[in-house]
């Protein structure tokens, strides 16, 4: 029988890719998106659309009850839908813990839990630990974050994990890029400018995760059917703070480039005025404390061991390939 799958968030950058992974391994996909949201990434055919409203929990129960009565549940639902950018710290708390929390709640309330609820979380919810030896974060380290945005990915996974029974799957992605994002776009596009810029002097371990990977993982621990675990994600390597951008900038056929490395404290009043800003304007900005916290961050090196062992991941993505791609899809959609 064919497997029904919901991936909330389905417009953005992230769920558009686990829609596009549903399809080719011939499930059934709804995509979870608001009425106002775009559905520029997801004009396949046999895409099927569920409106649900995160902000408003009274109406997303009356949403996915209409769509039981008209259609019945799910046998999995990847949960995508979030916020990365707010004003302020309650607008995370609501974005992420409590729209996550009220929509746990109607599933079980409607008798919808899927056999599992895979849900995004972040590599941030354990915020700048391990930085003086550099040696991976491990699942068995004590969450410490310090942004906003992770203590709400935080507080959704203690909710999730304390559920008693429930089928729950939380992943925690590094840096996640790709084809659609736009922030690693920026770097991208002040490169092909000759600009390149880096946060403080002392060393950077950094990681990321090619979004075909991340997709690669998520299906994986729908096939093992593994259920209240928890695994970080990464293409298994470290970077130095400047492995990205030469890679960018050789992509682009090796520009001149004026290079900057930017003092934290000048960062940080950076941060502090544009978010002063935002404030002012009601509209989220780039640059933020949160921003600035995780551009401060020494140490990204995670264990993705148990995701290897566990699930057979095997990431196909090393960080020149996954350049290489966004390059070419840069350039092939006119963003450079």
């Amino acid at each position: 029988m064919e497997k029904k799958i919901l991936v909330t968030g389905a417009s953005g950058f992230i769920g558009s890719f686990l829609v596009e992974g549903g399809l080719d391994r011939g499930m059934q996909v709804w995509a979870g998106v608001r009425k106002s949201s775009s559905r520029k990434y997801l004009q396949d055919s046999r895409i099927r659309f569920a409106e649900l409203d995160f902000a408003d929990s009274v109406r997303l129960e009356e949403q996915l009850a209409s769509h039981k009565a008209a259609h019945g549940g799910w046998d999995y639902i990847i949960h995508c839908a979030g916020v990365t950018k707010c004003i302020n710290r309650e607008g995370f708390d609501k974005g992420n813990y409590q729209a996550t929390r009220h929509f746990i709640d109607s599933l079980q309330k409607l008798d919808m839990v899927p056999k599992q609820f895979l849900y995004i979380s972040s590599l941030s919810v354990f915020g700048p630990i391990r930085e003086k030896d550099y040696t991976p974060i491990l699942e068995t380290d004590v969450p410490q974050p310090n942004t906003a945005y992770g203590v709400s990915k935080l507080l959704t996974e203690q909710y999730l994990s304390g559920l008693e029974g429930f089928p729950y799957v939380i992943f925690r992605p590094t840096g996640v890029y790709g084809p659609r994002e736009r922030d690693y776009f920026l770097m991208a596009q002040s490169i092909s400018r000759h600009v390149d810029t880096a946060a403080g002097f002392r060393r950077q371990d950094i990681t990321f995760v090619y979004v075909k990977d991340l997709v690669q993982a998520i299906y994986l621990a729908i096939d093992k059917q593994v259920i209240r675990r928890a695994y970080f994600v990464s293409d298994g390597k470290v970077y130095n703070s400047k492995a990205f951008s030469d890679l960018i900038r050789q992509e682009l056929g090796n520009p001149w480039l004026f290079r900057f490395t930017c003092p934290l404290l000048l960062l940080k009043f950076i941060s502090w005025v544009a978010e002063g800003i935002s404030h002012i304007t009601k509209k989220p900005s780039t640059l933020n404390s949160d921003k600035y916290k995780i551009m401060k961050q020494r140490n990204w090196q995670c264990d993705i061991t148990p995701l290897v062992n566990e699930l057979g991941y095997k990431p196909q993505f090393p960080l020149e390939r996954g350049v290489k791609e966004i390059i070419t899809w840069y350039k092939k959609e006119g963003w450079l």
